[in-house]
């Protein structure tokens, strides 16, 4: 379809290019979406394409999104312009500055950098400056429904399956104000973690913005009791002050900035030293250009990056291709447990398992691009949306 204005109908779609503008034009941008998943397809004026995707969750709505606000202000311009883009598309829709509209810029993003690395014949943690390699992981829990004595025995199967050496765990409640996911279970699984895992084990722990300061420096009291390390967004992640209030009184370190889309936000977040660790999540801020200005950001502040990769759609693959080229890696990379059994819309995704985890490591290959192709069965099921450059 032809898209001449953007959504807001005061700007004409504009097909002028300048100086730094001057490589293949973007001619079609095409989303293939589920309400849970959305690929995207991106393709130049000769003919070569690059695949990225929206955020999970809601991503038919992400994928109208990316149709109507993201691709008017991309289609016509060069594939060496996407820095300018994705910096002038939160501009140009200043009156739409929420989450939406940056998970929608994600799929633009993460798709020209494939195509970028597909015509240099390189990965894209090479492009941004890294190189292909293995990073380690940790096995990361999506569940609070299991008793700590069965989440404890998940963890030893992954690490005897996998070799991973640190894990992550769910302590209060999503949201909670306080209240645990049942009464005493953050007591309890903080020890029974540890017992089970051993001294070694690299610990940590995730409570989803679901503790008030006191509870939260509390529990951190308990974690540091245990040797934890990481201690992940103990208070609404709104409220910044709250959260550095547990950073300054808890020597664990303490995580955030999943949810964070606003770079003037993780500007205050990293000038006030609201966390130890940042933590921002590739297609909840925007995609690859963003997520590498935010870890240039922390790296001049002395904070690692270890950003939120909660699921095995692209994003951990984007993620693993991040932390190899971030200046200030945090110690790991964030590795879902969960497979399709707990996450049904994980199967027949791609032609090949990006995800093969070895004595506890992921790893980036050489192949170019993100090196993946999205299975053609699955496509075949998807609901398809084209934007193309007039003529």
């Amino acid at each position: 379809m032809s898209m001449p204005y953007s959504a807001s109908g005061a700007v004409p779609l504009r097909h002028d290019r300048g100086a730094g503008d001057t490589g293949p034009r973007i001619t079609r941008i095409e989303t293939f979406c589920t309400p849970v998943i959305g690929f995207v397809r991106v393709t130049s004026q000769d003919g070569a394409a690059g695949w990225g995707q929206v955020s999970t969750y809601s991503s038919d709505i992400t994928c109208e999104i990316l149709h109507r606000q993201v691709a008017p202000w991309a289609l016509g311009r060069g594939m060496d312009a996407l820095e300018d883009i994705i910096d002038e598309i939160p501009r140009r829709e200043h009156k739409f500055p929420g989450t939406y509209l940056r998970r929608a810029m994600a799929g633009l993003d993460t798709a020209v950098w494939d195509w970028r690395g597909k015509q240099a014949q390189q990965p894209v943690a090479a492009l941004l400056g890294g190189s292909a390699g293995p990073v380690r992981a940790y096995a990361s829990s999506m569940r609070r429904d299991i008793t700590p004595k069965a989440e404890a025995a998940r963890m030893q199967q992954m690490r005897d399956r996998h070799g991973f050496d640190a894990f992550k765990v769910r302590v209060g409640a999503e949201c909670g104000q306080d209240r645990d996911e049942w009464p005493g279970r953050t007591e309890e699984i903080i020890p029974t973690l540890r017992r089970a895992m051993g001294a070694d084990a690299a610990l940590l722990v995730d409570g989803n913005s679901g503790f008030s300061p006191a509870r939260a420096i509390e529990v951190g009291r308990m974690l540091e009791t245990e040797g934890f390390e990481h201690f992940e967004e103990p208070c609404p992640y709104w409220e910044q002050e709250q959260t550095a209030e547990v950073t300054r009184a808890l020597s664990i370190d303490v995580a955030g900035g999943e949810q964070d889309c606003d770079l003037q936000h993780w500007k205050r977040m990293i000038a006030n030293r609201a966390v130890d660790i940042i933590q921002p999540d590739v297609l909840y801020l925007g995609g690859m250009v963003r997520s590498m200005q935010v870890a240039r950001m922390g790296a001049e502040a002395g904070l690692p990056c270890t950003p939120h990769a909660a699921n095995l759609s692209l994003v951990t693959l984007f993620t693993m291709h991040l932390l190899r080229a971030v200046p200030m890696p945090g110690r790991y990379l964030e590795f879902s447990i969960e497979g399709p059994d707990y996450y049904p819309w994980q199967a027949g995704l791609f032609t090949r398992d990006p995800y093969d985890i070895i004595d506890g490591q992921a790893h980036v290959t050489d192949a170019p691009g993100w090196g993946i192709e999205i299975a053609p069965e699955w496509l075949a099921k998807s609901t398809y949306k084209c934007s193309e450059l007039s003529q």
